[in-house]
């Protein structure tokens, strides 16, 4: 089961919220900084003529409007497409126009990925950079500009399959654990709160910025047995919180020494500000070293052990998808094979004939 615990001593020092309050700079919504970074994505110069920088900039703004991709998905298909103009605008000589994308050859798409890949990028990212240009090439159909076939004709590399690395279960239960952060250097409330963010990755399958992501009215507590979180794709669900976690969480806030607002942010860092992914990362690389766990030993592993175990203990799929928010069950379906691996693993190692 997990548990609760406390220790002594000083947080590391917070990084998000280190100059907010001198720069008394208004909070923004979350449209608020979608736009921001839409603007800030247009004015970024481009390796384009002028009709198809104003594209890229159309079609970065959709994806972060309309669509409502994540910060770091536009941003990541910005990249792409920024570098993929380079190589282009170097190949013919000059910034490419509308009509120079849309008369795109092969060759020319089968000669990016080949730059791409010699300078060690690999397949999983070169699937993203083809899937960033196609969705650019509706882009400018949308436009009304003439559809780039080439990018139809052109596969992407196949990448090597990679199972997750889940922790075991006594592995995953000892980081949820605030007892085996005793004697750590750190204030009881912050170890008690790293504790329970890790609890919720563990124990209901949050993602970090999902955890994180709860306000304080919505903290599960007490009878309130789960919590609704907003994942991937901007969709929400209900997770269901079981009583360990709910007492780990409960822990926390006994201890917390900030009155939490409640509609603010149920974890907060040392200076009462929203807490930072990295702080709680740099919590874990920690726990690595105490508990003697391998690198992949990650806050996004313990979402991996969740699934994985419910999976051993003869969960489906189905249920399995829902609770981590999978939109597709092939997704899910990963857990099966790492699954299925250890079951190899344990025979090979225990048939005296294997």
């Amino acid at each position: 089961m997990l548990s609760g615990g406390h220790g002594a001593g000083v947080e590391f020092v917070d990084a998000s919220t280190k100059g907010r309050a001198a720069s008394r700079k208004p909070r923004l919504t979350v449209a608020a900084h979608r736009r921001a970074m839409a603007d800030d994505l247009e004015r970024a110069a481009l390796p384009a003529a002028p009709d198809l920088a104003a594209a890229v900039a159309a079609w970065l703004g959709r994806l972060a409007g309309e669509r409502r991709l994540s910060a770091n998905t536009v941003e990541a298909y910005g990249r792409d497409a920024r570098q993929f103009l380079a190589f282009l605008a170097e190949r013919l000589g000059a910034p490419a126009g509308v009509g120079e994308f849309s008369r795109l050859a092969p060759a020319d798409l089968r000669a990016f990925l080949a730059f791409r890949r010699a300078e060690g990028i690999d397949p999983r990212s070169l699937q993203r950079a083809l899937s960033a240009l196609r969705s650019l090439a509706r882009q400018v159909v949308r436009d009304g500009g003439a559809p780039a076939s080439a990018l139809g004709a052109v596969r992407a590399p196949k990448a090597a399959r990679r199972l997750p690395r889940p922790l075991s279960a006594a592995d995953a239960r000892a980081v949820a654990s605030a007892a085996s952060r005793e004697g750590e250097a750190r204030e009881p409330w912050v170890l008690a709160r790293d504790a329970a963010v890790l609890s919720l990755c563990y124990g209901a399958g949050l993602r970090i910025g999902e955890a994180l992501s709860i306000r304080r009215a919505d903290a599960p507590v007490g009878e309130r047995d789960a919590v609704t979180v907003l994942g991937k794709g901007r969709k929400t669900r209900s997770a269901p919180v079981i009583a360990p976690v709910r007492q780990a969480i409960a822990d926390y806030l006994a201890l917390c020494p900030y009155v939490l607002k409640p509609q603010g942010p149920l974890f907060v860092g040392a200076k009462g500000g929203p807490l930072s992914p990295r702080i709680v990362q740099l919590a874990m690389e920690r726990l690595r070293g105490a508990l003697g766990l391998p690198d992949s030993a990650t806050p996004h592993a313990l979402r991996h052990s969740f699934a994985t175990h419910l999976l051993a203990r003869g969960g489906d799929l189905r249920t399995i998808q829902e609770l981590l928010g999978h939109a597709s069950l092939s997704t899910t379906q990963v857990y099966a094979a790492v699954d299925s691996a250890r079951l190899v693993s344990a025979y090979r190692a225990a048939h005296p004939r294997a």
